[in-house]
């Protein structure tokens, strides 16, 4: 997908959520395999959204309900850190039902910092006037519990289809700063694994975008 492409479908896109949204707020959610570039599609939707209405629009990264190492280490899970459990599934679902109630003036959201590999709790606001809440991560289609509770609470869900050399290559590019080894290891023991749980095993979506190397 070249670049112009990839932005003629986004702006489609957007033209599509404009709709549906007109009346209450709308959640969409961007879902796909680790290194799709789910958070890319995010904001630009978000940008086009708030270019034709400022402020109309907003995201929730899933990501802010990753567990903390605290945790991740007592559990033994450190390793497969961003695995399906590895989220706190039900306080994300909870603070998707409080965004679509919408009944607060602004509602706080945590966003995962990834410089230190932490979310931060409260580190955005989603203010009362967003009519288009877009909600990204990887296992948001995931048909299996606890994930498949999330699906009343979307209104349109959008997948990222992504070739798994693609895949392959964005994810290693991550670990570069690593020796090969320990690169190989990260891949193989938990990236990869991921990347293939969401292929195989996430609910069709309404959408679907299609990426070979954008």
């Amino acid at each position: 997908m070249t670049y112009a492409t990839a932005m003629n479908a986004i702006a489609s896109l957007a033209a599509q959520l404009e709709r549906r949204g007109r009346t209450g707020r709308h959640v969409t959610a961007i879902a796909g395999p680790p290194g799709a570039g789910k958070s890319t599609i995010a904001e630009t939707l978000a940008d086009h959204l708030n270019a034709a209405d400022p402020g109309s629009a907003a995201i929730l990264p899933m990501d802010g309900y990753h567990f903390d190492d605290i945790l991740l280490k007592a559990r033994g899970w450190l390793s497969r850190k961003g695995a399906p459990h590895t989220f706190d599934v039900a306080g994300y679902g909870h603070m998707l039902a409080r965004l679509r109630a919408n009944a607060e003036p602004e509602i706080a959201v945590p966003v995962f910092d990834r410089e230190i590999e932490i979310a931060r709790a409260g580190a955005r606001m989603i203010p009362q006037t967003v009519r288009h809440l877009l909600t990204e991560g990887n296992y948001l289609l995931l048909d299996e519990p606890p994930w498949t509770d999330l699906a009343p609470l979307l209104d349109t869900t959008i997948y990222l289809d992504v070739p798994m050399d693609v895949l392959t290559r964005r994810l290693a590019a991550r670990w570069q700063h690593l020796d090969p080894e320990t690169c190989a290891r990260k891949l193989e023991s938990n990236d990869l694994p991921n990347v293939r749980k969401v292929r195989s095993g996430s609910r069709p979506a309404d959408i679907v975008l299609r990426d070979g190397d954008a």
